[in-house]
């Protein structure tokens, strides 16, 4: 499974970079106590690692923050999603249990503040791409009654057949992790100021933590890089 860049993409947004995980044969439930276990240590780890008031000086946060006004998204009111996910968190509250490995993939990203899609391997049309939306494109986003029609030059994530992600904050219904997949491919979202190993290291915390709790083999791990 490859990841390649638009031309258009390469020369108006250096810098990006996305690592691709793959992990086979899951097998997906609700809730276990596996995953419970996992979801009281990282909440703990991270309740004491972070605070809500320091988050904004992250450098993590920071670079995603940064990125998001460059593309014209408010991050105050759109938040990166690692960062809604650990604010989350830090306020008191936990995950919306979704199951075992959403949950588990989510923990990553709470972990190391790094956007991570968990995708339906057997729903995709490959080779993936990175590029800018054209004008009404649609896309129907987890939770959205119905698709929306993209604005012209919004960053997304598709495959040959349809968008899979606005990047790097929302993910598309129809190729969602669901009780019945058996094959999941996690993509870690990069951006300028945004290392390859945070990537890497993110995609490999989020596949152990999908093993722990939901089975699976055959993990691969790659960056694709628009410098590339």
């Amino acid at each position: 499974m490859d990841v390649h860049y638009d031309s258009r993409v390469k020369n108006e947004l250096s810098k990006l970079s996305v690592c691709l995980g793959i992990i086979n044969n899951v097998h997906v439930e609700k809730e276990n106590d596996k995953l419970q276990r996992l979801k009281e240590a990282i909440y703990e780890e991270v309740r004491t690692r972070y605070s809500t008031e320091e988050l904004k000086t992250n450098p993590t946060v920071r670079a995603y923050r940064d990125f998001y006004w460059r593309l014209g998204v408010d991050p105050t009111k759109t938040r990166p999603s690692g960062e809604a996910l650990l604010r989350r968190i830090l306020h008191g509250d936990e995950l919306p249990c979704i199951s075992t490995a959403v949950d588990a993939y989510n923990l990553a990203s709470i972990k190391t503040i790094i956007p991570i899609s968990g995708l339906d391997a057997d729903r995709l049309n490959p080779p993936l791409q990175i590029r800018f939306a054209e004008s009404g494109e649609a896309f129907q986003g987890i939770g959205m009654a119905k698709p929306v029609s993209l604005t012209q030059g919004t960053l997304i994530l598709a495959d040959r057949t349809q968008v899979l992600c606005i990047y790097p904050y929302r993910d598309s219904d129809q190729t969602k992790i669901g009780m019945q997949t058996r094959n999941v491919i996690l993509i870690a979202y990069g951006v300028p100021g945004i290392l390859e190993e945070q990537l890497k290291e993110a995609v490999e915390i989020a596949l152990s933590y999908i093993k722990q709790v939901s089975g699976g083999e055959g993990e691969v791990v790659r960056v694709f890089s628009s410098a590339s």
